[in-house]
C-alpha cells in the first residue's frame, strides 16, 4: 500500500503532464489554423480585387502574351475574364492589333512606306518634261535627231541627266480650240469656223486624240467638251455666234486650268491650245501674264492665229506672239482670210513633228519659283529649237 500510493501519485502527475502537453499542442495547432483560412481568404480577395488577367499567366502560360498586351490597347481598358471563351478569343485576336498600334513597332513599320512614297514624289517632281520642235535654217522640221544632239540648261545650269528622249509623232493629243466670238471678228467669222472644222477633221484621230471647243466674248463658253468625235466637234464650232466684248485672257486661263489641267488620261499626252483671235482684249479679269503662267503650269503649248487683217504691226498681233512664244508655240499672222486654213495646216504638221524629253535639273528646290529652260541642238549647224521658256517649280 505504501508503494502503491506513490506510484498512483506519479501516474496521476504523469497523466496530467501528458494531458497538458497534449492540450498545449492542441492549443498551438488551433493557434496556427486561422492562418490557413485567412491566407485563402486573402488569396480570394486578391483574386477578386486584382485584374482578372494577372492569375491567368501562372496557370496558362500560352495566354501570357495576349493578357499582358490587352491592357495596353487604349480601346479596351476592361477586358473580360479569361475564364470566358469569347474573351480568350478576343484576347488572342487583340495582340496583332496591339502590335500594330504599339509605339515601338508602329512608327518603324509606318515610316519606311512614307519615306518610299516621299522619295517617289521627289523623283517625279524633280523630273521635268519638255516637248519641242527643231527646224533647219530654211524653216523645215528636222525629225531624225537623237538624244546626243541635245543639251539642256535649267536655270542657267546644265541638267544632271536626260532621262528619256523620243520623237512624238504619234503621241495622243489633247487640243483646246479657242475661237474669238466677239463683235470684232463678225465679218470673217464664217470663214474662221470652216477653217477650224477642217483642222479638227484632219488632226483628231478617233479613239486616240481628244479635243474641246470654247467660244469666248465676254465669258468663255464650252460648246463641245472633250471628245474624239469630229462630227460633234464640228457642231460645237458651228454653234458659235459672235457678239459682245473680248475676254481672251480669261478664256485661255479657263481652258488651261479647268479643262486641260484637270483632264484625266492614262499615259503621256501633248497638250495644245489653238487660239483664234485678233488679240484685242477688253473684258478679262486676269492679265496676259497670268494667262501665260497658267498655260505654263498646265504644260500647254499655245498656237495663235491672228484674225486681224488691218496690216502688220497691230497691237493684238504682238500680244498673240508673246503668248505663243512664252509657251513654246508659234504665232501665225495671215495676210488675208484665206490663209487661216494654211495656218491650221502648219499647226497640224508641227504637232506631228515634235520631240519630247525628260531631264533631272541640278540644284532643284521645291520653292514655287520660275525656272528657265533652254534646249540647245548640237552636232549640226543652223538648227533652231523652239520650246517653252520655263516652268514653275512646285511648292512644298
Amino acid at each position: 500500500m505504501k508503494f502503491r500510493r506513490p506510484i498512483i501519485f506519479f501516474l496521476v502527475i504523469l497523466f496530467r503532464g501528458g494531458f497538458g502537453l497534449l492540450a498545449q499542442a492542441q492549443d498551438a495547432g488551433q493557434a496556427e489554423l486561422p492562418s490557413a483560412p485567412s491566407a485563402s481568404q486573402q488569396e480570394s480577395r486578391s483574386q477578386k480585387t486584382a485584374p482578372p488577367a494577372e492569375p491567368q499567366p501562372e496557370s496558362t502560360p500560352p495566354e501570357t502574351t495576349p493578357q499582358a498586351q490587352v491592357p495596353a490597347d487604349p480601346g479596351k481598358p476592361g477586358a473580360n475574364s479569361p475564364a470566358e471563351p469569347p474573351a480568350n478569343n478576343a484576347a488572342q485576336d487583340q495582340p496583332s492589333k496591339a502590335d500594330n498600334a504599339s509605339p515601338s513597332s508602329s512608327p518603324l513599320g509606318a515610316s519606311p512606306p512614307e519615306d518610299d512614297s516621299l522619295t517617289t514624289i521627289r523623283s517625279t517632281v524633280n523630273e521635268v518634261n519638255v516637248v519641242f520642235t527643231v527646224t533647219d535654217r530654211h524653216g523645215h522640221y528636222v525629225r531624225d535627231l537623237k538624244k546626243e544632239n541635245f543639251k539642256v540648261v535649267d536655270d542657267s545650269k546644265p541638267a544632271m541627266e536626260i532621262r528619256s528622249f523620243h520623237a512624238e509623232a504619234n503621241l495622243p493629243l489633247e487640243v483646246g480650240l479657242l475661237v474669238d466670238a466677239s463683235n470684232s471678228v463678225r465679218d470673217r467669222f464664217k470663214f474662221e469656223q470652216q477653217a477650224a472644222v477642217e483642222f479638227l477633221n484632219q488632226t483628231i484621230r478617233r479613239k486616240y486624240d481628244e479635243a474641246f471647243v470654247v467660244g469666248f466674248d465676254v465669258t468663255p463658253e464650252v460648246t463641245q467638251d472633250f471628245t474624239d468625235n469630229t462630227e460633234m466637234l464640228s457642231v460645237g464650232v458651228r454653234s458659235l455666234r459672235p457678239g459682245g466684248g473680248t475676254a481672251m485672257y480669261d478664256a485661255l486661263y479657263f481652258a488651261c486650268r479647268d479643262k486641260l489641267m484637270k483632264a484625266k488620261h492614262t499615259g503621256p499626252v501633248r497638250r495644245a491650245v489653238i487660239l483664234l483671235s485678233d488679240g484685242d482684249d477688253n473684258q478679262s479679269h486676269v492679265t496676259r501674264e497670268e494667262a501665260i503662267e497658267m498655260a505654263q503650269r498646265a504644260e500647254v503649248i499655245v498656237y495663235t492665229i491672228s484674225t486681224n487683217l488691218s496690216g502688220a504691226g497691230h497691237r493684238g498681233d504682238k500680244v498673240l506672239e508673246r503668248i505663243a512664244d512664252a509657251t513654246g508655240g508659234r504665232a501665225y499672222v495671215p495676210f488675208q482670210i484665206t490663209e487661216v486654213s494654211n495656218a491650221f495646216a502648219a499647226i497640224q504638221e508641227e504637232l506631228r513633228s515634235q520631240y519630247a524629253l525628260s531631264y533631272k535639273p541640278a540644284d532643284f528646290i521645291s520653292n514655287g519659283r520660275y525656272r528657265s529652260i533652254e534646249i540647245l541642238a548640237q552636232g549640226q549647224k543652223g538648227l533652231r529649237v523652239r520650246s517653252r521658256h520655263g516652268y514653275y517649280a512646285p511648292s512644298r
